[in-house]
């Protein structure tokens, strides 16, 4: 049988290409289409999503919903605005990117639409759902717990297939091919990996993420260092968490620092907010760093100017205005996006003891 909202999306898109509704026109509001149909808001709703999917139609807050031309494929209903998509919105590298994206997007005349998911597959799908329903041109997605499956990825296919235009932001969804700007993950954990070993340290842990990308990529370049090294390294010193409980996994980990007469002589972190969790539960045992602990971090955030850490840098204004340029590229120029990966550079600080 088919479900009522599906009907409903039948019977408009007949309408549609009758003309009953005009191209440029407005359909009723959604109050007018509940008593039409006899159905409630959210079945209303979910009709209006499939046409807005299908390019029928396009939601603008506060105003209405419009009919587009059926024949216009969905990407080149021009709308000059492009949908960005952060996990965070936070003060740490996120301001920094959307800034430079909003730049180069003024410059060229497009407006930005911002959301954020917190790392949540069902906030990402209502981010998602309601950039395209605004009509957007192409779209700027950091992918939500990107080492992880979610339901998401089935609608990211359908919007690729769609033609409209997407890059991926700092990570990506490996079992899509679908082009990604980052920095490269591999290499900045093995570079992070590589200088604490050069100062001398062998018993390194590790203290990472692994809802997202990223977090598996560094712990491949932490593993790839050890390698080079012929250094042996153990499960017991390496710590992983999700964005779920990456305070107490933090916590845990300074916990079993202190009370082991084997623990690692440096650290390792996922980021820099990690390093200075780590920190900050470390001190309330009277470690120090880097007398009782070696940290090395990424993303050479304000955190770590903060705290004095030696920190891989995330190219945040590279990376967002290179994503920025390209996706316009792609829209006024037809220009296939392509992947890249930004190389991984230390910034020292004092966050680490020669022990050589």
């Amino acid at each position: 049988m088919v479900a009522k909202y599906q009907q409903i999306a039948d019977d408009l898109q007949s309408k549609i290409k009758k003309q009953e509704y005009p191209t440029g026109s407005m359909i009723p509001p959604e109050s007018k289409l509940r008593e039409i149909y006899q159905v409630s808001r959210y079945t209303i709703r979910q009709a209006i999503g499939v046409l807005v999917d299908k390019g029928y139609l396009r939601a603008e807050k506060g105003a209405g919903t419009y009919v587009l031309d059926p024949d216009v494929p969905l990407a080149q209903k021009a709308t000059k605005t492009i949908g960005v998509m952060t996990t965070y919105l936070s003060d740490y590298i996120f301001p920094t990117i959307i800034e430079s994206i909003e730049e180069v997007l003024r410059s060229k005349g497009y407006a930005l639409l911002l959301s954020a998911t917190h790392n949540d597959p069902i906030q990402e799908e209502a981010c998602l759902q309601a950039m395209i329903a605004q009509g957007v041109d192409g779209l700027l997605i950091e992918p939500t717990s990107s080492n992880l499956y979610n339901a998401n990825i089935a609608y990211y296919a359908k919007i690729k297939e769609s033609g409209l235009p997407i890059l991926f932001l700092n990570a990506y969804y490996d079992m899509l091919d679908i082009p990604y700007v980052s920095l490269d993950d591999s290499s900045a954990g093995e570079l992070a990996t590589r200088y604490l070993i050069e100062n001398g340290h062998t018993e390194i842990g590790l203290l990472t993420k692994l809802d997202d990308l990223q977090g598996k990529l560094r712990m491949k370049g932490y593993v790839r260092a050890h390698e080079a090294e012929n250094i042996t390294f153990t499960a017991d010193n390496i710590a992983t968490f999700t964005t779920k409980d990456q305070k107490e996994v933090v916590k845990a980990y300074a916990d079993s620092l202190v009370a082991s007469d084997s623990a690692p002589t440096a650290v390792v972190c996922y980021n820099d907010e990690v390093a200075s969790q780590l920190i900050r539960q470390l001190q309330k045992h009277h470690y120090t760093v880097p007398k009782d602990l070696s940290i090395v971090s990424h993303d050479n955030s304000y955190l770590a100017k903060v705290y004095q850490l030696t920190s891989v840098v995330h190219p945040q204004r590279k990376l967002g205005q290179y994503a920025a340029e390209q996706l316009i590229q792609c829209i006024e120029k037809q220009k296939p996006l392509q992947s890249k990966e930004f190389s991984a550079e230390l910034k020292i600080r004092s966050s680490v003891e020669n022990r050589s």
